[in-house]
């Protein structure tokens, strides 16, 4: 799904951020996109990477999600059994 959107000059950080609400509800719509559960915890999991724009009290970019379940959702976050590498590739293969 392609979006369209126009960014005015930025000030500050929180300024250039995207946020999209339609987004962010249609993908609860989905199943997991790590699992394939369609569970009714199925949320916008945000990108962690700094690239993407994650950095101390900000997340990512909007158009950068993935639907995930609850359960895959917190292995992402605070996942101690994955290595940082492991979870890139996690969120990495179902944002795709």
């Amino acid at each position: 799904m392609a979006i369209a959107f126009k960014m005015k000059k930025p000030n500050d950080k929180k300024e250039r951020m995207y946020r999209n609400k339609k987004l962010l509800e249609a993908a609860r719509q989905l199943p997991c996109q790590h699992c394939g559960i369609s569970d009714g915890t199925v949320v916008a999991a945000h990108s962690n990477q700094m690239r993407d724009g994650k950095g101390r009290g900000l997340k990512a970019d909007d158009y950068r999600i993935a639907s995930l379940c609850f359960r895959c959702h917190s292995e992402l976050d605070q996942g101690a059994k994955m290595s940082r590498q492991e979870r890139l590739e996690m969120w990495e293969e179902a944002y795709r």
